[in-house]
């Protein structure tokens, strides 16, 4: 019998390729599906997926197990995400989840069920360097999901598989196909579950006490409105009203939740920088004592950019060209493939 592997189900293809792989693989294979909360007022597919999942273990002979992380999803991924758009932040609530519920909570209850290792479908890899183990970019360049995962330690991924990484997302298809997965033509999930089909401002609506404000120009004269100004984020060019723009378009520069305004510009540049201050710096290897160039990466699916990592009595990043990044968002730093850490823009 080999290791018992605990695989993260989602009810997709890619965790179900994951968990077909390992068991061809001779692992004693477990599917568990993790329920997290979602609000009253969306609909969501949890209860379909958690049914494709459970046709999952079935089709492939497996255990099917359930957790619910509804309580904990809801108070550190929600929580942390309304706080920091409270204070006029941008978090990313993948980057959270996956630290303290897949890779936390989750990880946490499967140990204490008996598993030895963790697997999920995410598109990325480990590789073992000595004693260390390095997360890497996924082989399938549009599927790469390593920037949501730097918060990982090297610890983490010594007990995790992601069997599908080194595949293209093609390739998963083909073997979904071949295992006779019940899921292997359902559509990729789009987006977050918990939002639904609404927009976030919409969303965010629900639990922020919204009052319509000014718009300023760089001068700090009124020109127009907007509907709350922690529903904006640094760069965003929609969803407020410019009196009179003789047709030009406007960039949020700015966002002041206190005094409920935003100062925006015709220039996009303005909204740009090219320093920016970063807190909760982790880094995958030793940390370095002064600098160190880097390979930048300031969004998902965005590509890198040259820059360099400075430590002083804080940690900031220097970019070799001006970037448009918001306060909040996840600042992940590379060498080729490999991650070498990341930390949070300020």
């Amino acid at each position: 019998m080999g290791k018992v592997v605990f695989v993260g189900l989602s009810g997709g293809v890619d965790s179900a390729v994951s968990a077909a792989l390992l068991k061809e693989q001779g692992f004693t294979v477990v599917g568990a599906f993790i329920k997290i909360w979602q609000p009253e007022f969306t609909e969501c597919t949890w209860a379909r997926d958690r049914l494709d999942a459970m046709r999952i273990c079935a089709t492939l002979g497996i255990p099917f197990k359930e957790v619910d992380l509804s309580d904990e999803y809801k108070r550190e991924v929600i929580g942390d995400m309304i706080e920091g758009y409270t204070r006029g932040v941008t978090p990313n609530p993948d980057v959270l989840c996956n630290r303290v519920i897949k890779f936390g909570a989750f990880a946490g209850w499967a140990w204490e069920e008996g598993a030895q290792m963790i697997a999920t479908g995410h598109y990325a890899q480990v590789k073992q360097k000595g004693h260390e183990f390095e997360l890497h970019r996924g082989r399938d360049k549009e599927k790469d999901q390593s920037y949501f995962l730097w918060q990982l330690s090297s610890n983490d991924l010594g007990k995790i598989f992601f069997p599908v990484g080194a595949l293209l997302k093609s390739e998963v298809r083909s073997l979904a196909a071949r295992f006779s997965l019940p899921v292997a033509q359902k559509p990729d999930s789009q987006g977050l579950c918990f939002v639904g089909d609404i927009s976030m401002p919409e969303f965010l609506s629900n639990y922020i006490p919204m009052k319509p404000g000014d718009v300023l120009d760089e001068s700090e004269k009124v020109i127009g409105r907007h509907r709350g100004a922690a529903l904006y984020t640094v760069g965003q060019r929609h969803g407020f009203s410019i009196h009179s723009s003789g047709g030009a378009t406007y960039y949020c520069i700015r966002v002041d939740v206190i005094s409920n305004t935003l100062v925006v510009s015709s220039d996009r540049k303005k909204a740009m920088r090219t320093k920016v201050q970063l807190s909760d710096t982790q880094w995958h290897r030793t940390s370095p004592a002064n600098e160190i160039s880097v390979e930048a990466q300031v969004r998902y699916r965005e590509e890198p950019v040259s820059a360099t990592v400075m430590k002083t009595n804080s940690t900031s990043i220097q970019f070799d060209t001006p970037q448009l990044i918001a306060p909040g968002q996840s600042v992940v730093f590379y060498d080729s493939s490999c991650v070498l850490g990341g930390g949070i823009a300020m």
